[in-house]
C-alpha cells in the first residue's frame, strides 16, 4: 500500500466486506453497490491526471479535492505525482449531549459524590434567557430563577443601577402562570399562540410584569433573548433537562438556582460594552451576598482590545 494513503483507508482496503460492514467507521465513504469510494486528496499543480483516474472530482480551495472513485483505482491515483495524501471520510455526530462525559462531569453526578449544583447560585451575564424553558423550570412548572435584571428594559431598576428592570422568582412565576392561562398573549405569538420561534425551537420570550400588574395591563414588559446566546449559555451550565428526552441534555449544575443578567446594547442590533458587563457580574455578586449563597459566575463574551503582553 502507498504511503500516501493514510493508515486507516489502508485498513478498510485490506479487511473483507463483511469485516468492514461491521464496522462503524470503516466502511464509512465506502459504496458497496458500486465497489467506489468517496474520498479527500491533497494535491498540487493540476487535476487532469486524477479526472483521468476517477469517477468524478470534486475541486476545493487550498488545493484539496473530493474524489470518487473505483476501490481497484486507488493505488492508481496514489501513485500520481499531483497526489500529495490520500484520506477517508469520517462520520460526523452530534457532540452536544457528551460535553458532560468528556468533560469528566458525569463522574461527579453520580455516586458517591451526587453533586447537583444544590444550594449553588449560577449567575449569568449574556443575552438574556428563555425562561419559559422547562430546562429553568422545576417540576411544579415553578421558575428557577431567583432574579433576572433586562438591563434593556424599562421599568423598576435593581436598587443602586440605573438602568432595566428587576424581576423576582414572584414575577416570573406569575407571568408562567398568566402564559398557560392564556390571560393575556405575547404580541410576537404565531396564529397558533406559540411565541415566534417556539415552534422551530428557537428561543421564545414571555411577557412579565411587576408585582400588582394584570393581564391586562398596558405596561407590561416582553423580555427576550433574541439571539438564543444566553439561553445556551445557561443551559449548558444549569439546564436540569426536562427539555429533552431522558434529560438528554441535562447541564453541569442541573438543581442550581439561577440569577441572569441581559446585557443591554447603546445601538440596536450592536453588542454590550464593558461597563454593561462590569455592572452585570456585580449585581450578580451582590444577590449571591444577599442570599447568602456560592455562586458561579458566567461570561460567554469577549474581546482581544489593547497590548497583549503578559504584564499588561
Amino acid at each position: 500500500m502507498s504511503q500516501k494513503i493514510e493508515n486507516i483507508l489502508n485498513l478498510a482496503l485490506e479487511v473483507t466486506p463483511e469485516e468492514r460492514a461491521r464496522s462503524a467507521e470503516l466502511d464509512v465513504g465506502y459504496d458497496a453497490g458500486e465497489r467506489a469510494w468517496d474520498l479527500i486528496v491533497k494535491y498540487s499543480g493540476s487535476l487532469d491526471a486524477a479526472r483521468e483516474t476517477s469517477e468524478s472530482v470534486t475541486e476545493l480551495l487550498n488545493n484539496y479535492a473530493v474524489v470518487r472513485i473505483r476501490e481497484d483505482r486507488i493505488e492508481a491515483l496514489a501513485s500520481l505525482p499531483e497526489v500529495e495524501f490520500i484520506e477517508k471520510p469520517k462520520s460526523l455526530y452530534f457532540q452536544a449531549d457528551v460535553g458532560r462525559q468528556v468533560s469528566c462531569i458525569d463522574a461527579v453526578q453520580t455516586a458517591p459524590y451526587d453533586l447537583s449544583g444544590r444550594g449553588v447560585l449560577i449567575g449569568i451575564v449574556d443575552s438574556g434567557i428563555d425562561y419559559e424553558n422547562p430546562d429553568f423550570r422545576n417540576e411544579d412548572d415553578t421558575t428557577r430563577i431567583a432574579y433576572l435584571w433586562d438591563q434593556s428594559a424599562s421599568g423598576i431598576s435593581p436598587s443602586g443601577y440605573a438602568a432595566g428592570s428587576e424581576f423576582t422568582r414572584e414575577d416570573i412565576n406569575a407571568a408562567l402562570e398568566r402564559n398557560n392561562s392564556g390571560s393575556f398573549a405575547d404580541p410576537d405569538s404565531t396564529p397558533d399562540g406559540t411565541s415566534d420561534g417556539a415552534s422551530d425551537g428557537t428561543p421564545g420570550g414571555m411577557l412579565v410584569g411587576g408585582a400588582g400588574e394584570t393581564g391586562t395591563d398596558p405596561d407590561r414588559i416582553l423580555s427576550r433573548d433574541t439571539s438564543g446566546h444566553g439561553t445556551a449559555v445557561a443551559g449548558i451550565a444549569a439546564g436540569n433537562g426536562r427539555g429533552s428526552e431522558g434529560l438528554r441534555y441535562r447541564g453541569v449544575a442541573p438543581e442550581s438556582e439561577l440569577v441572569i443578567v441581559k446585557m443591554k446594547s447603546p445601538q440596536p442590533g450592536g453588542f454590550p460594552r464593558t461597563t454593561e458587563l462590569m455592572t452585570g457580574v456585580d449585581y450578580l455578586i451582590r444577590k449571591a451576598q444577599e442570599m447568602r449563597m456560592p455562586v458561579a459566575v458566567n461570561i460567554s463574551f469577549g474581546n482581544t482590545y489593547g497590548p497583549h503582553e503578559p504584564y499588561n
